[in-house]
């Protein structure tokens, strides 16, 4: 039986820490992942206090042992583009198979005020689960890197 713990601000990180949380991310999340950096910046995100900002972070654990963590992050777009964005979630990789997953994700749902979408990469193996939790693929994503881009740089 999983125990997941709601993390909303700094000071929720108290069985765990930022660090260790983030590291989780980075090492299960495997290829399909980001840059230790980015991954901090989306935390940084979702316990922002700015308007249109916020959202949330679970993590998961199984005998005081973290096997699972998800950062859901608020698009300020709610209506036109779904409100929340399920940004991170990764499974312990020697505990896949167990419904860890979905149990984190639906654990997740209870948590938003509105739609949810997320991306996923069309070979990654959790995009069945993905589906088989209800999320469906309404658009295929495009994008364009703009080299001249004043984005944060990392």
């Amino acid at each position: 039986m999983l125990d997941i713990q709601l993390i909303e601000k700094e000071s929720d990180f108290n069985t765990i820490s930022r660090d260790h949380f983030v590291e989780f991310l980075h090492t299960h999340l495997e290829r399909f992942g980001d840059p230790l950096k980015e991954i901090h910046h989306c935390l940084d995100y979702a316990m922002s206090d700015e308007k249109s900002a916020g959202g949330f972070a679970l993590a998961a654990f199984e005998d005081r042992q973290l096997v699972g963590a998800l950062i859901m992050n608020r698009t300020g777009m709610g209506g036109y583009i779904p409100a929340w964005v399920l940004v991170y979630v990764a499974v312990d990789s020697a505990c896949r198979g167990k419904g860890f997953g979905r149990t984190i994700i639906e654990e997740s749902f209870k948590h938003c005020d509105g739609d949810v979408k997320l991306h996923v990469e069309y070979d990654n193996p959790a995009k069945r689960l993905y589906e088989r939790i209800g999320f469906t693929n309404k658009y295929a994503e495009m994008r364009y890197t703009n080299s001249g881009s004043n984005e944060r740089q990392m």
